[in-house]
């Protein structure tokens, strides 16, 4: 579950599982450790051998990609559409102290469970909203209610190649390729899967493409095509090297 605390401090969560009822319609239990395959270091140097990236992991050597629950993991890039880091905690503690289970901290502040699928699409659209969701809050409720009323096969997501499952993770309200992306990789642990939005958009345009503008269709075939079988990890050092070293804004 996510863990959420709420004092003057940035939103901590904390992920791990856990099973709140119509467990039949959950995805099998994932272990949340550094995605399997082989050694770090093996990772590290397939992702370098595909260019300008040497900097990058040399930069951040302890980089790694964390598997995470598909509910959790869904619900929260729904809400990170046009959203700043900031707010998207602001909103994941707004639904936690409201409609999720309070937990026992271990210190003087109040923690909560991220809300469950059920929980979510018991609420109304308005209490949604009541948590500075905006326009996400009948996309996260319209995915909880689909999900619990079997319109997409979410338990079988974990057993699906990653085309078949981001089809059908594209089939809810607010899903489009980047958020299905962000999930088989985050969740799903679908390594060569490789998320493109407009920071790595940037990024691709400045390190691959520096004397022409390529087209979304032909970076999204560069970025499906590049990076080989450590796409995901290539997209997080690329995500960061944008952010840091070549001040993309």
């Amino acid at each position: 579950m996510t863990i959420v605390r709420l004092n003057s401090r940035p939103v901590a969560m904390a992920v791990q599982r856990r099973r709140h009822g119509l467990e039949h319609l959950l995805p099998r239990p994932l272990h949340h450790q550094r995605l399997p395959g082989c050694e770090i270091g093996e990772q590290q140097a397939r992702v370098v051998q595909r260019g300008h990236l040497d900097v990058a992991v040399a930069a951040l050597p302890g980089l790694r990609l964390l598997r995470q629950d598909y509910w959790e993991c869904l619900a929260s890039f729904i809400l990170s559409a046009t959203k700043q880091i900031v707010q998207i905690q602001q909103m994941v503690a707004l639904l936690s102290e409201r409609y999720g289970k309070s937990i026992a901290s271990g210190g003087d502040t109040s923690a909560f469970a991220f809300p469950t699928i059920e929980r979510i699409a018991a609420c109304s659209e308005a209490e949604l909203r009541d948590c500075k969701l905006g326009f996400r809050a009948p996309n996260l409720l319209g995915a909880a209610r689909d999900i619990l009323d079997e319109r997409i096969a979410w338990r079988q997501l974990p057993e699906m190649d990653s085309t078949t499952a981001r089809v059908e993770l594209m089939k809810l309200r607010g899903v489009g390729q980047k958020i299905a992306d962000c999930v088989l990789l985050f969740a799903g642990g679908h390594q060569e899967v490789f998320p493109v939005d407009v920071w790595i958009e940037r990024a691709l345009q400045r390190l691959y493409f520096p004397k022409r503008k390529p087209t979304a269709k032909r970076l999204r075939h560069f970025a499906d095509t590049h990076f080989g079988s450590y796409a995901g990890l290539a997209q997080q050092y690329l995500f960061h090297h944008a952010r840091v070293n070549l001040k993309l804004k």
